[in-house]
């Protein structure tokens, strides 16, 4: 089971098969604020649905083309963190990111992105990490933003949800200007 520390408080532990009930309460108490940019939260609607979940996170983890980690603050889970579209071309993946309302706001996010940036980078040998959300989500930008990604620009309607057509972003960064803002 992979682990990454964060800081003291935080850690980024890799999913697994014991975590799906209380995954599964995370989803279900912060439904409606995920639902509102997360598709596919109107499909778990079951501890069976986040134990499929992990079961294919692991497998894809196994296949290196996912992992998902959960966020923990102290001993309580409280989001969830993966990269995910691997391409072992072009060495590169992307981040997505979610956490409970109770602790949004308070950097939980942006540091287990740091981290799992420089793991992506350092362990992995990623030459690049994306991150896309949808446009609308102002609270979501604001984190590869405050990381020093690019925007490399906006793919129009290129996702569904709920029924909708919508406008992804999508940031970048690359090994080489990662190392040289952490020099």
């Amino acid at each position: 089971m992979l682990e990454i520390p964060v800081n003291t408080e935080t850690r980024l532990r890799q999913l697994q098969t014991e975590d799906a009930p209380a995954l599964f309460r995370l989803i279900h108490d912060s439904r409606k604020t995920l639902r509102r940019f997360l598709p596919w939260v109107d499909y778990n609607t079951s501890e069976e649905h986040s134990l499929r979940f992990i079961e294919l996170m692991l497998r894809k983890a196994d296949e290196q083309e996912a992992v998902a980690f959960g966020i923990w603050h102290g001993d309580t889970l409280c989001g969830v963190i993966d990269l995910h579209g691997w391409d072992h071309i072009l060495q590169k993946a992307e981040i997505g990111y979610w956490i409970v309302n109770a602790m949004q706001g308070k950097g939980i996010v942006s540091e287990a992105c740091r981290a799992l940036i420089d793991y992506a980078f350092a362990s992995l040998r990623l030459n690049k990490v994306e991150i896309r959300f949808v446009l609308q989500n102002e609270k979501s930008a604001q984190i590869p933003i405050k990381l020093g990604f690019a925007r490399e620009g906006i793919l129009r309607e290129s996702a569904k949800l709920h029924g909708q057509y919508v406008d992804m972003v999508v940031m970048g960064m690359l090994r080489y200007d990662w190392q040289k803002a952490r020099t």
